[in-house]
């Protein structure tokens, strides 16, 4: 009998293996092409809106509200709706949506599998509908092409699951990364969104594809940043308490648009209309608003940059905000194809940069930069919305590259997270999927099975069994009223060497005579063990992929020695001890401080 296979008794698994490297170097391919893939979407943006607003045949980038259509206008955006219609409802429905919350699911519950077709199918999409005149950013789907780009990827070639995930994600991230220039927000938000993880097994690789996506948009676009704005100061202590409130008002508003994002979309399930006609709904409206306030059609990068510079007048603000969000919102919840980034960023800045002003009409030497106010409005929209905390403060930090605006960026965007928290249990991203019955998680801490050893909750002395015992003995000793002998199965021992594990019934099988020895009733096959200093997450996942209810503990100085034993109930008995501690600490705290 072989003894323990030193694979299966493993103190320890590398963090970083040559197959990190391999799954990298996909990443940056997949990089590359989806960094392709956003520029190759936006000249079809612009090659759209060039056509449906101008009448002319070009690829330069040009926002729709400079046409000369007048009433027209409105005709342009159902035009778009209905072709949107038409490719959900016989391409795929799933190109509906804004692209991060589809990808979640396909990351959670589908083994990060998203359809070949949405590779296709999804930029199209987006491109009709903000070419025509969409209040959308072309952020989201150029995401959910590039996390399509790396799911098809890792379907053609042999991966894992989670290899998968993580060439989901790279792509993804290389999308968002190539859009802004924002290389670490990309991570960042790769990780709070679809990663659910921070490893260095994928963290690595997304590092390495964002970071090839920015380099590919420095070599079409230059290293500008995205969002031009004047030199901000450092803001004084008495400011700073300021933007707390502005981060804290805007977490509350975040909720807000989130919730009639989802009203509106629970109108229209009411309508006893199919659902391919629900866009052209929603493009009457974003067209009827269009044609009233021009500037809320399309991307509207140019309008985040002028409300971060504090360009705007405070009426013009005002009108821009309300239009923008009833537009945005019936658009969205009409199931039309879209980004919720740049209209999250729109409203934002536009509420960072009210509530700035009155703050400095009210409190003239409180210190308040009303640019500083929108750049902080703009990313604790998005915190507050999405829940993706560092990603925001990265990201306005990224776009802008003024570093004067980063301690007013944590401190606006934490109190948008924590008012946004106690005020709707979900995000915008995760609604929809909670309503069908998904857990999203949204914290991340350390499994205690990985900080605790195997020595600290196995059973000892372990009941073993000696390899040349007479199964005679044995079986009366089963009998018996031991308490060692009540258990299912024992390791086999000869002398200080494991040579396997038997179970209750292969010694009491009557085909075996009892002066065999026990070794007779030992099956062939791998030894399943685990040495002492092993974690018990790593003990527990061999438990589970043997199919065993109890594992022989090997010693850490003697290799082959079995010095304890783990079962079931010493694993239950330890998370016992655990929650145990943890309530004792809840009420001591209740106890001195009520």
């Amino acid at each position: 009998m072989p003894g323990p296979d030193p694979r299966q008794t493993s103190a320890s698994r590398a963090v970083i293996t040559p197959r990190v490297v391999a799954i990298s170097l996909l990443a940056v391919v997949i990089a590359a092409a989806a960094a392709v893939a956003a520029q190759g979407l936006t000249h079809l943006i612009a090659l759209i809106t060039n056509l449906a607003f101008y009448g002319r045949l070009s690829a330069s980038w040009v926002g729709p509200a400079g046409h000369h259509l007048g009433a027209w206008v409105i005709c342009v955006p159902v035009a778009g709706a209905l072709l949107i219609g038409v490719l959900a409802r016989w391409g795929s429905p799933a190109i509906r949506g804004h692209g991060i919350p589809e990808a979640m699911e396909q990351v959670l519950y589908n083994d990060s599998r998203v359809p070949a077709r949405m590779t296709l199918l999804k930029p199209l999409s987006a491109a009709i509908s903000i070419g025509t005149g969409g209040p959308f950013g072309a952020e989201g789907p150029i995401i959910a092409t590039g996390g399509a780009l790396g799911s098809l990827l890792g379907q053609l070639l042999p991966v894992t699951h989670g290899e998968r995930k993580t060439l989901l994600a790279a792509g993804a991230a290389a999308g968002m990364s190539a859009t802004f220039g924002s290389p670490v927000a990309a991570v960042l938000l790769a990780v709070e969104l679809l990663l659910f993880e921070l490893r260095p097994r994928s963290l690595i690789p997304v590092a390495l594809a964002a970071a090839t996506a920015a380099a590919v948009r420095i070599a079409f676009l230059g290293s500008h940043p995205a969002f031009l704005m004047p030199d901000i100061s450092e803001p004084a202590g008495a400011a700073l308490l300021g933007y707390v409130l502005i981060g804290a008002v805007i977490g509350v508003a975040s909720a807000g648009v989130s919730r009639l994002v989802y009203a509106v979309e629970d109108a229209f399930e009411h309508l006893r209309l199919h659902w391919m006609w629900w866009p052209a709904l929603g493009g009457l409206v974003v067209g009827v608003i269009g044609w009233l306030s021009p500037r809320t059609m399309g991307v509207g990068y140019d309008n985040i940059e002028a409300l971060a510079s504090g360009a705007m007048l405070p009426g013009a603000i005002a009108l821009l905000v309300l239009a923008k969000w009833v537009s945005w919102s019936i658009s969205l919840g009409s199931g039309t194809s879209g980004g919720t980034l740049a209209p999250l960023f729109t409203l934002g800045a536009g509420l960072g940069g009210l509530l700035g002003g009155g703050m400095i009409a009210l409190w003239p030497g409180l210190g308040i930069d009303v640019r500083i106010a929108g750049l902080v409005g703009m990313a604790a929209m998005f915190a507050g919305a999405s829940r993706a905390l560092l990603t925001s403060i990265v990201f306005a930090y990224e776009t802008t590259r003024h570093q004067g605006g980063l301690l007013p960026l944590l401190a606006g965007c934490s109190a948008a997270y924590l008012s946004a928290s106690l005020t709707m249990r979900t995000s915008i991203m995760t609604e929809k999927l909670a309503r069908r019955g998904a857990r999203v998680p949204d914290e991340y801490e350390i499994d205690p099975l990985h900080q605790l050893r195997v020595h600290e909750v196995a059973s000892r002395p372990p009941s073993t069994l000696g390899a040349q015992r007479p199964l005679a003995e044995v079986r009366a000793w089963l009998a018996s009223d031991a308490p060692e002998a009540v258990h299912h199965s024992f390791p086999v021992v000869d002398g200080d060497l494991l040579v396997g594990m038997v179970t209750r019934e292969e010694l009491l099988d009557q085909a075996r005579p009892g002066g065999a020895p026990v070794r007779a009733a030992l099956h062939t096959g791998p030894v399943h063990a685990v040495r002492e200093d092993a974690t018990v997450r790593e003990a527990m996942e061999i438990m589970a992929v043997a199919d065993i209810g109890r594992v022989p503990v090997l010693g850490h100085t003697a290799p082959h020695a079995v010095v304890a034993i783990l079962s079931r109930s010493d694993l239950l008995s330890a998370e016992r001890r655990r929650l145990a501690r943890e309530a004792e600490v809840v009420r001591t705290l209740r106890t001195r401080f009520g």
